[in-house]
């Protein structure tokens, strides 16, 4: 169905195009009588206003873009909840667009629909970040390391992260590991992954494949890929790293549906520090990202960028191990 303009009503009331657009603006100049008339046509037509051009002439919507594949899981709901209430703050609005698509990613983006961005979606590939880096577009990277004018990243040192876990694993002399990787495009699950390996390198330790499994960051998913794992009857692992909190859940609810205790058979540690950690029994030793700070982070610094009071830098949020009893 074609998109209703403001030609097409001036056409249906028999009135001009400017006479549409001052009804539809509040403009006094248009009688009452007719207003109210070509308001209902507008209705009635399913009209809806073309905000890039009205951004065009005003030079700024006073919205922030948070550019996402997915709302699931406490991570992200929380980032967008503290980033709206930091964009309140600073009286802008924040809409959520969450795509799989890069090319709607981008037009959100490069299109005047927003003054600025925080992309966390993996969707937008290399050469999409080029293009909005070359046009210096304010946006802030969750998930890549690059800056420019107006460009920054907020990330996580999910390297040191990993190397933080096994560190604190070796110390308690475990030398059977397994991994429970999360997605495999995202920065954090890799940098996260590379550091872990490292550190177990660096000792001799080597993870074999079969005890690398994949949990996507979900729980369910997790807890599958555990149960399967368990079913093949390979040596249980003295530890598991899991890529984040809901995948640590799974594992150990896999665990123990099978009959195995935490941590006195398996040692499990998680990454992110969720509300959940505190309650969930055994209690999850985990990583605290300070993820929390991340969404608030974000939003000052982009609109700093939109204001030219700042250019882009790259800044990296240092965790720390919070141990509780999935490990002790």
């Amino acid at each position: 169905m074609a998109k209703v303009t403001i030609k097409d009503i001036a056409k249906e009331a028999g009135v001009s195009i400017s006479t549409v657009s001052n009804a539809l603006n509040d403009v006094s100049v248009v009688k009452e009588e007719t207003r109210k008339r070509i308001l209902e046509i507008a209705d009635k037509m399913h009209y809806i206003p073309d905000l890039n051009g009205r951004n065009l002439k005003a030079k700024s919507t006073k919205v922030i873009g948070l550019v996402t594949r997915s709302l699931k899981g406490p991570y992200f709901a929380t980032l967008a909840d503290l980033m709206f209430w930091e964009c309140v703050k600073y009286g802008y609005e924040l809409n959520i667009f969450v795509t799989n698509s890069s090319r709607s990613a981008l037009t959100t983006i490069l299109g005047n629909r927003v003054d600025g961005s925080v992309i966390l979606s993996s969707s937008i590939d290399d050469k999409g970040a080029k293009r909005i880096l070359d046009q210096e577009t304010p946006t802030i990277f969750l998930d890549r390391e690059l800056k420019g004018p107006k460009a920054a990243s907020i990330l996580f040192d999910s390297y040191a992260d990993g190397m933080l876990v096994a560190d604190t694993l070796l110390k308690r002399g475990v030398t059977r590991f397994a991994i429970m990787n999360g997605a495999f495009d995202n920065y954090d699950a890799l940098n996260r992954n590379k550091g872990f390996l490292e550190r177990l390198r660096l000792n001799n330790i080597r993870i074999e494949p079969e005890y690398e499994l994949y949990g996507a960051f979900d729980r369910s998913i997790a807890c599958e890929a555990m149960s399967s794992f368990l079913k093949e009857g390979l040596e249980i692992p003295e530890a598991i790293f899991a890529a984040n909190d809901l995948s640590a859940f799974g594992c150990i609810d896999a665990l123990t549906a099978n009959g195995y205790r935490v941590p006195e058979d398996v040692m499990v540690v998680g990454v992110d520090d969720v509300e959940m950690c505190q309650w969930y029994s055994p209690k999850l030793t985990t990583v605290k990202t300070g993820y929390e700070k991340q969404g608030i982070m974000a939003v000052k610094k982009l609109i700093k960028m939109i204001n030219g009071e700042e250019e882009g830098d790259i800044v990296k949020l240092h965790g720390h191990l919070i141990e509780r009893e999935s490990t002790r």
